[in-house]
């Protein structure tokens, strides 16, 4: 069977993590919300899901994968349950584990690019929010960006510098491509000037590029192009 990924359909966002790896498996996997109500598929079937009184451990919002009757939410948990079943994750439980930390750490770092377009509230839209959004961002530019990368790049280098965890490709080297993709749309100067004093981050992205099933998928239609709905956004006042 193949298996169902939920995700609002006009987004990257969180799901995006979890098609990387799902394409990168060449996994049959069927991207429920966009697809339409005659082959059972649209918003309303992904929001059945969610309203469904009979799950006892419904997920809290999308992304969730369902893998016949298991229901999986939170993009890590998605990754932690997939890796070893796609074969993108070490045999060992140290190697499981360690992926699974490098991923929580990934999404650390993917809810502070959030908020520098919604520092005060999700409810409220990014201009009823921007010199908040100024502030935060100054900081996530000269601190934060710098932090983050200076971990990875770490990681990197006492890993033998080409992946995260192991000797071959995991979940956590594709989400760290998606992580420093999505940077280098919304924080292009930002980005790529950190990337300098970080020459293994920048090959491990260019390398996960030329993947041929992620090349495959990139240049598809399936790859929904990042847009000021998502987590990464471009406005170039928070990239000064």
């Amino acid at each position: 069977m193949a298996y169902e990924l939920h995700y609002w359909p006009m987004l990257q966002g969180r799901g995006e993590f979890v098609r990387l790896a799902l394409e990168e498996a060449g996994a049959p996997y069927i991207d429920v919300a966009r697809g339409t109500g005659e082959d059972g598929g649209g918003l309303d079937a992904m929001m059945r899901v969610l309203e469904d009184s009979s799950l006892c451990r419904p997920p809290f919002a999308p992304p969730f994968l369902k893998d016949g009757a298991v229901v999986v939410g939170q993009t890590a948990a998605i990754l932690l349950y997939l890796g070893p079943r796609l074969g993108l994750v070490g045999t060992t439980e140290a190697d499981r584990i360690w992926a699974h930390q490098v991923q929580l750490t990934i999404a650390d770092m993917v809810t502070e690019v959030h908020d520098t377009h919604h520092p005060v509230a999700v409810s409220l839209t990014y201009e009823e929010q921007k010199p908040e959004a100024a502030r935060r961002a100054a900081d996530f530019r000269a601190h934060r960006i710098p932090k983050f990368f200076r971990w990875f790049e770490r990681i990197l280098g006492r890993n033998g510098g080409h992946h995260l965890v192991g000797r071959t490709v995991t979940y956590a080297d594709l989400s760290l491509f998606q992580l420093l993709d999505g940077l280098l749309y919304a924080f292009p100067n930002a980005t790529h000037a950190a990337l300098k004093d970080h020459p293994r981050l920048e090959a491990l992205h260019l390398a996960i590029r030329e993947r041929p099933r992620i090349f495959a998928y990139l240049v598809s239609e399936r790859r929904i192009p990042f847009n000021e709905e998502g987590i990464f956004r471009r406005y170039p006042e928070l990239d000064a």
